[in-house]
C-alpha cells in the first residue's frame, strides 16, 4: 500500500479539492452533469456515487448516496464496486468520477452493476480518456498507470487508488466496445462524450499549483466546450452514459 492508498491523506486532498478555485469548478460541472443525467433517470429507487472520495458531490446532489471503498469521514458508506452491498433492481443510476479506471477486474463490475440496476436504471461514468495531448501526460508524466496496450479489462491492484490502469475507460469503450456490446447487451451505450481537454491539466490537477485564477474560469471552461466540439479527440477526459434494458 502506498500513501496513495492511506486514508489519512484525506484532509490534504479535499483542501485541494476545495480551495483550488478552477479545480473545484472543475468537480462543479462534472457534478451538475450528474444531475442533468439524474433527470433522465426514473424516479424510483436509490442513486449511488461509487468512488466518492472526499468530493463534494452530495452538496449538489443531495439524494446521492456516497461511497468509496476507503473509509473517508464524508461518504455514507464503504462499498467494494465488485461486491455491492444492495439488492437487486435497487437503483436507478450508479456515478462514478474517476474510478472506473480503479476498478480491477470491470468485466465483473459491470455484471454486479447489472444486478444492482432496476431497469432503465443508468450507468453514469466520467473518466480519463487519451487524447491527443493528453495521452502523452497519462503515458509518461500522471502518476498512475497507464496501458494502452492491455489485453484485457484486468490489472494487478496494488491497493485502492495505487491500482489502476488510466486508458481503461479508452479500452472498453473505443477499442473493446464490439466486446463490450456482446459481453453486456443488457447495457445500452447511450452516449459518449470527450471533453475537458486543457482545464484539468491548467488548474494543476491534484498539484498543489493551478495556473488559472478564478476570474478566468469560466472563459477557460468554454474554451474547454469550444475546443471538445470541435475536435473530440482532443479530450482529456470521456463521459459515458449507460441504460440498462
Amino acid at each position: 500500500m502506498t500513501n496513495l492508498d492511506k486514508v489519512e491523506r484525506e484532509n490534504s486532498l479535499r483542501f485541494l479539492i476545495t480551495n483550488k478555485s478552477a479545480l473545484k469548478e472543475l468537480y462543479i460541472k462534472y457534478y451538475y452533469g450528474y444531475l442533468k443525467c439524474l433527470n433522465r433517470c426514473q424516479k424510483t429507487g436509490k442513486a449511488v456515487e461509487l468512488g466518492s472520495g472526499v468530493g463534494f458531490s452530495k452538496q449538489i446532489v443531495p439524494e446521492l448516496v456516497t461511497t468509496d471503498i476507503l473509509p473517508y469521514s464524508n461518504i455514507d458508506i464503504c462499498v467494494d464496486a465488485m461486491n455491492m452491498p444492495f439488492e437487486n433492481n435497487s437503483l436507478k443510476v450508479i456515478f462514478m468520477l474517476n474510478t472506473l479506471h480503479h476498478i480491477p477486474d470491470a468485466e465483473f463490475f459491470f455484471s454486479e452493476a447489472i444486478r444492482c440496476l432496476r431497469p432503465k436504471g443508468r450507468i453514469f461514468i466520467i473518466d480519463q480518456y487519451p487524447g491527443i495531448f493528453s495521452y502523452f501526460i497519462f503515458k509518461y508524466f500522471h502518476h498512475e498507470y497507464f496501458d494502452h496496450k492491455a489485453e484485457n479489462w484486468k490489472f494487478s491492484t496494488t491497493g485502492p487508488l495505487s491500482g489502476a490502469n488510466g486508458a481503461l475507460a479508452w479500452i472498453i469503450f473505443y477499442r473493446d466496445r464490439e466486446i463490450f456490446k456482446q459481453l453486456f447487451p443488457e447495457l445500452i451505450i447511450q452516449s459518449i462524450n470527450r471533453h475537458t481537454p486543457f482545464s484539468y491539466w491548467l488548474a494543476g490537477g491534484l498539484k498543489s499549483w493551478s495556473l488559472v485564477p478564478k476570474p478566468f474560469y469560466p472563459m477557460l471552461s468554454r474554451f474547454d466546450d469550444f475546443v471538445s466540439r470541435m475536435i473530440p479527440s482532443l479530450g482529456s477526459f470521456v463521459t459515458v452514459e449507460l441504460m440498462r434494458r
